[in-house]
């Protein structure tokens, strides 16, 4: 079943389309990324998917029923979706308090209200803060709070607006592995936004990408600053991050020497595993992998992350795994060249 579904969706502002969807589902009970560059137009979608916003033409379906945007239809479908942003707010009072605020809106006795917050509590383990100060609490902590009270309304859509980009390495960890545990033992959908690509691969089952308002397929991915460098009249060579280089034909377009951006189809990087004798190989280790329908997509770092998607049945004959050591090949073709 579809949590949601857009047709030939716009949202304009003063004339200017920033969000242009031609057609997107979103299936009930999985976890979707959303990628892009700022001004992309991923919070401006996260709001309409949250209902508090609207779109200046087409239509959303939610749970297979079409979305009729007048502000009493709204009230209804708000109290199935929880939008998070990545700096909560919380009242100064205890951590009791701020999850039970939600559960006397909705009248819930006071005997289940207090099981249902300990419930949530325990599952994001903050059950030794139930009745600390919200003030005293750290960002990590903070946010775990705030899925909790969000887990206590129990909604069928989490919309998380970069869940992990104020808290600390070991927190995200913490929030990552949270947001897979509630999606799987609670079924919630979730549609999350990031920056960062390594986090979208492990915790999305699905990743979208948004680029100037519109959903693209790859060109967000793999677009990385360069230095061209000529090395005869036949050959350049490519450098990224200063010492990962390798050598390319010249006949590509805009193989002007000096800085440039370099845009890697995923879709046509060759991958071996373990050492390739393959001339022009770059070796590195896979760090992430990820089913997408018919291909898989894995993540491998060669002094950069490199998102190579390979076909399920050249995923199945090369079984890599994540930790492996492997080796890529970047031919021109897969490449696209601009100025920087």
């Amino acid at each position: 079943m579809n949590v949601y579904q857009i047709h030939n969706l716009k949202k304009s502002y003063n004339g200017r389309a920033i969000l242009d969807i031609e057609y997107l589902e979103l299936n009930a009970g999985r976890i979707y990324g959303l990628l892009g560059p700022n001004g992309a137009g991923k919070t401006t979608l996260l709001n309409i998917l949250g209902f508090l916003d609207k779109p200046t033409t087409g239509t959303l379906d939610f749970l297979g029923k079409a979305v009729s945007f007048k502000e009493h239809d709204l009230q209804p479908l708000r109290k199935e979706v929880v939008v998070l942003d990545q700096y909560p707010v919380l009242f100064t009072t205890s951590v009791y308090k701020n999850l039970e605020f939600g559960l006397k809106l909705r009248k819930i006795d006071k005997t289940k209200r207090e099981a249902v917050i300990d419930e949530v509590l325990d599952l994001v383990d903050m059950t030794l803060f139930k009745h600390a100060p919200a003030y005293t609490l750290s960002g990590g902590e903070t946010q775990r709070v705030a899925l909790a009270r969000a887990l206590a309304l129990s909604p069928k859509v989490f919309l998380c607006d970069e869940p992990t980009a104020s808290v600390d390495v070991e927190n995200q960890a913490a929030i990552i592995a949270l947001l897979k545990q509630i999606n799987d033992t609670k079924k919630i959908s979730i549609v999350f936004t990031t920056h960062d690509r390594l986090l979208a691969a492990g915790l999305a089952q699905h990743t979208l990408v948004l680029n100037e308002g519109r959903l693209v397929t790859t060109g967000y991915e793999n677009t990385f600053p360069c230095r061209i460098e000529k090395i005869s009249d036949n050959q350049i060579r490519c450098c990224l991050n200063g010492n990962t280089c390798w050598l390319l034909s010249s006949d590509i377009p805009q193989t002007n020497a000096g800085k440039a951006r370099i845009f890697i189809d995923p879709e046509k990087i060759r991958l071996f595993v373990g050492r390739s004798e393959v001339s022009n190989c770059i070796e590195g280790k896979v760090v992430q992998l990820m089913e997408e329908s018919d291909r898989v997509r894995a993540v491998v770092n060669i002094g950069f992350l490199l998102t190579v998607l390979l076909k399920r049945e050249n995923y199945n004959f090369l079984r890599p795994g994540i930790g492996d050591t492997v080796a890529v090949s970047i031919e021109s073709e897969a490449v696209t060249l601009s100025s920087d």
